[in-house]
């Protein structure tokens, strides 16, 4: 969801939301923690504060952030077949493709499954941490949650294990498969990611950045 804030892509006149599905205008009223703020118009919820949801999401996030280490350099397969074996990390897969002509293959992987959502993590990180223990905003806090917002389609984890998943089915009946502990961190790191994001509200987000950088 994107709340109407100053300077953000869908601002709506003061006192106001703009729906992100019917693009509605609602009323921004309070909404208590625990309840949910919907769409006059779609039903789309457009608040649903929970009691230190910060704290939380500061805490997954720094967890998904060891679990993505743990996921790139620990092992993460190893294929037996006729006597031999090949072991393999994600950082391995990634820089497969490292020669010639797949280069930029290499960097687009690189990109989406390693160097974007780990910086999607740390911008969260630097955004709530402060505001979690009742401090002022970081500098620049709004613009880097907003880069924070732009870059989740495009963190993608859950693809990945998605692609990971299917290629697990097709090679199964070719080869002996042992799966590595880093296999294990990304599949906690996609369910950790799911929490936070389940437990982000981004209404008040928004409201609370605007709120304490008035302070």
């Amino acid at each position: 969801m994107t709340a109407a804030a100053p300077n953000d892509q869908t601002a709506a006149p003061e006192g106001l939301i703009a729906c992100p599905t019917c693009d509605a205008l609602n009323r921004a009223t309070a909404v208590p923690a625990g309840a949910r703020g919907l769409c006059h118009r779609c039903g789309t919820v457009l608040s649903a504060p929970r009691k230190s949801a910060m704290t939380q999401i500061v805490m997954l996030s720094a967890t998904a952030l060891v679990l993505m280490m743990m996921a790139i350099f620990l092992p993460f397969l190893e294929v037996s077949a006729a006597g031999m074996s090949r072991q393999g990390s994600i950082l391995d897969a990634a820089l497969s493709f490292a020669d010639g002509v797949t280069l930029p293959l290499t960097l687009a992987v690189t990109a989406f499954i390693i160097i974007l959502p780990a910086l999607r993590l740390s911008l969260l990180i630097y955004v709530m941490a402060p505001m979690a223990f009742g401090w002022f905003p970081a500098r620049h806090a709004r613009r880097a949650f907003r880069l924070s917002e732009e870059l989740r389609p495009w963190a993608m984890a859950e693809v990945f294990m998605i692609g990971v998943a299917v290629a697990l089915v097709k090679i199964a009946g070719l080869a002996s498969l042992h799966i590595g502990l880093a296999f294990w961190a990304l599949v906690a790191l996609v369910l950790v990611n799911v929490i936070s994001d389940s437990f982000m509200c981004r209404l008040t987000v928004w409201r609370t950045l605007e709120q304490r950088s008035r302070s």
